[in-house]
This record gives structure tokens, C-alpha cells and sequence, in this order.
């Protein structure tokens, strides 16, 4: 069983780790903050939008808890949502890159 969460809990890590290289990487290239939108000028804009929210959504997620907007304070229940939001979502995509990577290895 403790095998089991140590899998799962690499999984996250594999997902963390993509989300936020990709994140940087996309902000580096189009010098635009990356952020969680499906709208674009073109269709293959919309895609790309939607791709990349994907991708990089769990790092995003987790910026998104520390940056509230009402004032400057921080509200705990705001982090933990954001981050049990983020961290699911990094299963979900650290599932996806795995997969990927053991099928071409």
C-alpha cells in the first residue's frame, strides 16, 4: 500500500513539474502571463489556449491561492482549495506525461 502512494505521490511531482516548466517556458517565448482562458483570434488560437491551460493549470492554480484579489491579505481556506484543486489536477496531467513517456521508451 505504501508503494501505491508513493506512485501516486510521484505522479504529482511529474505533474508539478511539467506544469510549471511549461508555464515559464510559454512566458518566456510569448513574453505574456500564462493564464487559464479558451478563447483565442482563430480557432487553432482557441486550441492552443485550451492546450496550454491544460498543461500548465496546476501551476497556475497554485499561484492563483497566494494572489487574492480582495486585499492584501491571505485566506487559508482560498490556499487549501486552490492547492487540493492544483494538486488533483497535477495527477491528472503527471498521468498523462508518464503515459506518453512510457509509451515512446
Amino acid at each position: 500500500m505504501s508503494n501505491d502512494l508513493v506512485l501516486a505521490l510521484f505522479i504529482i511531482a511529474v505533474g508539478i513539474s511539467v506544469a510549471g516548466v511549461s508555464a515559464h517556458l510559454y512566458q518566456f517565448i510569448l513574453r505574456a502571463p500564462a493564464m487559464l482562458s479558451y478563447t483565442g483570434k482563430t480557432y487553432l488560437a482557441s486550441l492552443g489556449n485550451l492546450f496550454i491551460s491544460f498543461v500548465c493549470g496546476p501551476y497556475i492554480m497554485l499561484n492563483l491561492g497566494f494572489n487574492n484579489p480582495q486585499d492584501a491579505s491571505l485566506s487559508k481556506p482560498f490556499i487549501l482549495l486552490a492547492a487540493l484543486i492544483a494538486f488533483g489536477w497535477a495527477f491528472i496531467t503527471g498521468l498523462m506525461f508518464m503515459s506518453i513517456y512510457l509509451a515512446f521508451v
